[in-house]
Order: C-alpha cells, then sequence, then structure tokens
C-alpha cells in the first residue's frame, strides 16, 4: 500500500469535491492506495470491516455468494465510486465480497477516520447521505427486476446502462458471465438471449462486442 501523492485526487471523490485544503491535507495523510490484478479480492463477505473503499480506476464488482456458489452481482463500481459503506456506519461484518474485474486502483480510509471526517465535517455527512440514498434507488429497482423483469428484459437493461451512448457500444466489454451475473440468471441463458435480440436486428455481435442497432426497440423490452 502507498500513500496517495496529491489532494487534487481527492477531489474526484464525490464526498471530498467541495472540501478546504486543510480538510483534504487531513484525508491525504490518511488514505492508503491499493492496486489489484483482474480477479483479484479486495475482501469477502463476512470478514471485520477495514474501511470504505473509493475506486481511483478499473473496475469493482461488489456480489454475493450463495451456498451453492451462485453469484448475484449488487453493482460494479467505477471510477470515483465508493463501496462498503454500510459496516462503516453499522459496525458489522462486510454484507458482501469485492472483486477487480480488471486491474484496479482503490483508496482505503478506515472506518475510524471516517466517522471522525463525519462527526467534524458536515459536508461529507450530507453526501454520505445522498450516497446512502441513491444505493437504496439501486437496491430496490435492482429487487424489482429480479422479481418482476423477464431476464430478456434485464438483460436489455444492462446493455443500455452499459452502452456508450455516443456509440450505442459498451464503454468496457462486460463477458457473457458478468452479464449473467449481474441479471441473476446463467451464462448459457444470456447467451440464448444475445442470440435472439441479434436475431431480432436489435443487437449486432462483433467478436466480443455488442453494438444496439436498435435502441428504441432494445427499451421497449425494459
Amino acid at each position: 500500500m502507498a500513500a496517495i501523492k496529491s489532494v487534487e485526487t481527492l477531489r474526484k471523490i464525490p464526498y471530498f469535491v467541495d472540501l478546504g485544503p486543510a480538510e483534504l491535507d487531513r484525508i491525504q495523510r490518511r488514505v492508503l492506495v491499493s492496486s489489484y490484478d483482474k480477479g483479484e479480492i479486495l475482501f469477502l463477505e463476512k470478514e471485520p470491516c477495514e474501511g470504505l473503499y473509493f475506486v481511483e480506476s478499473g473496475r469493482v464488482k461488489v456480489f454475493k455468494t450463495s451456498p451453492d456458489g451462485k453469484e448475484q452481482v449488487l453493482r460494479v463500481m467505477q471510477a470515483g465510486e465508493s463501496f462498503n459503506e454500510v459496516p462503516v456506519f453499522d459496525g458489522g461484518p462486510n454484507p458482501a465480497s469485492a472483486e477487480a474485474l480488471d486491474k484496479a486502483v482503490v483508496y482505503t480510509i478506515s472506518k475510524g477516520e471516517m466517522l471522525a471526517l463525519i462527526r467534524d465535517v458536515p459536508d461529507v455527512a450530507n453526501r454520505v447521505l445522498k450516497v446512502f440514498a441513491s444505493r437504496l434507488r439501486h437496491l430496490t429497482m435492482l429487487v424489482e427486476d429480479l422479481s418482476f423483469r423477464h431476464v430478456t428484459g434485464r438483460l436489455a437493461k444492462v446493455l443500455l446502462e452499459h452502452a456508450d451512448s455516443a456509440h450505442d457500444a459498451p464503454r468496457r466489454r462486460l463477458t457473457q458471465q458478468e452479464m449473467a451475473s449481474l441479471i441473476g440468471t446463467a451464462r448459457e441463458v444470456v447467451g440464448r438471449s444475445l442470440k435472439t435480440l441479434e436475431e431480432q436486428g436489435i443487437i449486432r455481435m462483433e467478436g466480443h462486442r455488442i453494438v444496439i442497432v436498435d435502441r428504441k426497440a432494445l427499451a421497449r423490452l425494459v
């Protein structure tokens, strides 16, 4: 682990974007920087919480695993996003596991330091509330998707959410297994659904790349 070299790096994180030089300097001295290779585990569900994490670069998936090994991805974290807030504030163990989807650089701030920041800096507390509200909304939508939406509809939603709006292609390629974990199904089901969407002229498969041909038709499936 290493320390952050510049306080300006911290301004990329929504929690700290409006903080003054003194607060940023305080955080800089306490945040640790770690690099993870693709597939490397950051932490596991039910382990003691070490702190709050922020993605500086790369992607990190936060997921749950059933006793029989089935994986459900709760969220894929991108640069600038934070994760593992819950155990920082409720004192419990990690509620989920985290794994690097590609080479990632991650910041860690200890539970004690984060709680002290919230106590001392009201702006941070307000931003934490906004993040929690956003996460609750996301989880509510995830439950709705898994409960009421057909697999093809869930897949269509993932394709739209991960598409580059300028090119109608994913910003970063999701594998069929990653898509399956996001929508709570098997990789084989995703493969069949993608083939059906291609036959309908809604998407086009270009090797490992998926191009959205008819965005409106895809959106109607959601």
